[in-house]
């Protein structure tokens, strides 16, 4: 496999030790609700993973096997979602995680976060082919079901509220409100999901930043206002780890824009 980019800042403040993981394990793991694992090779991808070095945490995940996929999963949809250069690679590897997690599905069918990586993978390869492309397919309903499936075994899971948000907003802004009905796209559930994120994860820099564009899509100009203090409250968050450091220099580079 070509070598992944480097994570590009400096990433010191986030290496963690099996012990000061576990400590910190509840506010980073916020978003996604995993559970810290048993699996002492699951525990180093983990570090390898805040620490920015996905590929790495991507290796080791897939060398564990069991919950070491979730990690590799979620290693390598960041980094494609952020780093990545070439686009035709980024959807490869966007198809790659969506495979693997109904894998991990079929083994497991408790486990939210297989439920929730196909959902982003799928979601985010749509957003490159385009979302109109992505619905023709029939990939609307299937990351529809997923996130609704990752909710239903972890209610808790802010992450899959935010795509699910994310998945309400987009179908509409792309595809109209009429239309958008008959992929299940609802204007007040995409904002309910978008609010509830942010109440289970109040320090996250990428709910608040899917929540500014998705009031934007969903009811326009006259959200946007208050869709740039969520911008500017996401570039003054803290981060982490090196993807939640991610979010906040996208919020940075939106506001310099």
């Amino acid at each position: 496999m070509a070598k992944w980019t480097a994570f590009p800042y400096d990433n010191s403040a986030f290496v963690y030790t099996p012990a000061t993981l576990k400590k910190h394990w509840a506010r980073l793991h916020a978003g996604d609700a995993e559970p810290f694992p048993k699996d002492a090779d699951v525990v180093q991808a983990w570090i390898h993973f805040h620490a920015g070095d996905f590929q790495a945490a991507y290796d080791a995940g897939l060398a564990a096997g069991g919950n070491g996929i979730t990690v590799a999963n979620k290693a390598q949809g960041i980094y494609a979602n952020y780093l990545e250069k070439k686009e035709k690679v980024k959807l490869e590897m966007f198809l790659e995680i969506s495979e693997r997690a109904e894998a991990q599905q079929a083994e497991e069918p408790k486990n939210p976060n297989a439920w929730y990586w196909q959902a982003y993978a799928l979601g985010r390869y749509g957003q490159g082919i385009s979302v109109a492309k992505a619905l023709a397919q029939g990939l609307g309903s299937k990351v529809k079901n997923a996130l609704e499936t990752t909710i239903k075994l972890a209610p808790k899971h802010a992450d899959a509220h935010i795509a699910l948000g994310a998945f309400h907003a987009e179908v509409i802004d792309k595809v109209g409100k009429l239309l958008g009905r008959t992929q299940g796209a609802d204007a007040a559930t995409g904002l309910k999901m978008f609010e509830q994120a942010l109440k289970l994860n109040p320090t996250s820099a990428i709910a608040m930043i899917e929540r500014a564009n998705g009031l934007v899509m969903l009811e326009g100009d006259k959200r946007m206002k208050e869709a740039e203090k969520l911008y500017v409250d996401a570039a003054a968050c803290e981060a982490m780890d090196a993807m939640e450091l991610l979010d906040i220099e996208l919020a940075k580079e939106e506001l310099e824009e």
